[in-house]
């Protein structure tokens, strides 16, 4: 799936108040620049993202099989 295709996944499912599929997206994304970035830049740009992900820290706990499934 290409990041195109996860947007509009995201789109579709209401996916936007998941910040899960958000962060997964930015990495899709990322990967997909991966040639057009020297490795400094793409190691930023990966950092960014790992610390946004750890700021979701464990919000799931307690709900886990309404976000994620059974």
């Amino acid at each position: 799936m290409n990041s195109q295709e996860l947007g509009q996944y995201i789109t579709a499912t209401n996916g936007m108040s998941k910040p899960w599929l958000l962060v997964q997206l930015r990495l899709k994304k990322l990967e997909e620049r991966r040639d057009e970035l020297d490795s400094s830049e793409y190691l930023q740009q990966l950092a960014d993202i790992h610390q946004d992900m750890m700021k979701l820290g464990e919000w799931w706990k307690g709900q886990e099989k309404e976000v994620f499934g059974s």
